[in-house]
């Protein structure tokens, strides 16, 4: 597992929030850094959500809080009081102001933090942190995943570290889940956070697993400085390079998943067109368990390209649906054809291809197939 970048340290623990896992993380900067955050759009967001972004107004964080198998959703006022007094509390130990921590929360919805063994813990912890271990943040940020979600690069003499966590409930209005970047290249606000926004719009904005919006995603980058400078165009490559290798641990560890579905469209009239339609494919159940069943049925493809009514420049008779390098449409597939798209959707990760044959606009969607696992973990989630 990477380390974390220079000048980032992190407390990591288990305060029982569910089991004796660890649930409890804070990534801290030696110095304040640089931050863009995005987050949820969701109309029953957390007051964890609220928090953190009132902490970006200044455009700069000290440190990030985060507590999972809790989200800390619809409690009211004392869900609020509580989430503030856990800001707090890291603030003083890192003698910084409150509004220079940000918070988030992941878990059950409608339940308040344990706040006895909040406290105790907190009471506990001290400064400086020592912690490095980036794949030991992204475990104390896992609910239902099957595995921490980490991945690095290097930019000169600069590296990000992102981690990631999300397996269900994800349909991104924002960025999506729990995704927090860290590097220690020097970066103002105005170069990082069109940047960050690019970025998460062709990553973490083009993964599904079940439609489902999340009430607390939340993704922040912070950039410490203490690397020095960087070239702004290699940077981007890098943070890109970053957030697609989470995005696609993300959807191949949806909940019960065991495929992970790209789906890629391309000749759109533009960019937009083609995320509609690949969103439409990705999102489809009938789609989803042709997959999972290595049925290669490409009709249900062409029938979630059709879902898309609204765009009349679309005609299926110069639309051409490909299944990794073989065409299944408009071609008429042979038996042989037929067992070879079979055996390919077999596979880990399987490319639909669509081209529209109408412009220049392109768009890949990042999903899984659907199973019966998806369904008993979500039936069974909080019993």
């Amino acid at each position: 597992m990477p380390k974390l970048p220079k000048g980032f340290r992190a407390h990591v623990a288990s305060i029982g929030i569910k089991d004796t896992s660890d649930d409890f993380v804070v990534v801290a900067s030696d110095t304040p850094a640089t931050a863009v955050g995005v987050f949820t759009k969701s109309r029953f967001a957390g007051c964890s959500v609220s928090l953190s972004r009132q902490a970006l107004v200044d455009n700069q964080l000290s440190a990030i809080a985060v507590i999972s198998k809790n989200a800390n959703v619809a409690t009211g006022p004392e869900g609020d009081s509580n989430a503030r007094e856990v800001v707090s509390e890291v603030a003083r130990v890192l003698d910084v102001a409150d509004s220079s921590v940000a918070i988030a929360s992941t878990g059950v919805i409608g339940r308040h933090y344990p706040m006895e063994k909040v406290r105790s813990h907190l009471s506990t912890m001290r400064s400086p942190f020592v912690g490095q271990d980036a794949g030991e943040v992204a475990t104390a940020i896992m609910t239902t995943d099957t595995h921490p979600k980490t991945a690095s690069a290097t930019v000169g003499s600069t590296c990000i570290v992102g981690v990631a966590k999300g397996v269900g409930m994800i349909e991104p209005d924002m960025a999506t889940l729990l995704t927090f970047f860290f590097t220690d290249a020097e970066l103002g606000f105005g170069d990082l956070d069109p940047i960050f926004r690019r970025v998460m719009d062709g990553t973490f904005n083009a993964v599904s697993i079940d439609t489902d919006t999340s009430t607390s995603d939340t993704a922040i980058i912070m950039a410490n400085g203490r690397g020095g400078p960087v070239d702004h165009v290699a940077f981007e490559s890098a943070l890109r390079e970053v957030a697609l290798a989470l995005t696609k641990m993300v959807a191949l560890d949806g909940e019960g998943a065991q495929t992970l579905i790209e789906v890629r469209v391309d000749t759109a009239r533009d960019d937009a067109q083609a995320k509609r339609v690949a969103k439409s494919i990705v999102n489809s159940p009938l789609v989803k368990t042709s997959v999972h069943g290595a049925d290669p049925n490409w009709g249900r493809v062409a029938m979630a390209i059709g879902k898309c009514s609204e765009d009349f420049d679309i005609d299926q008779d110069v639309v051409v649906i490909r299944y990794g390098d073989v065409e299944a449409y408009p071609r008429l597939l042979s038996d042989e054809d037929l067992a070879r798209l079979s055996h390919y959707l077999e596979s880990e990760e399987v490319l639909i291809h669509v081209s529209l044959g109408i412009g220049d606009g392109c768009f890949t969607a990042y999903g899984c197939d659907l199973t019966d696992g998806y369904i008993r973990i979500n039936a069974d989630y909080t019993t």
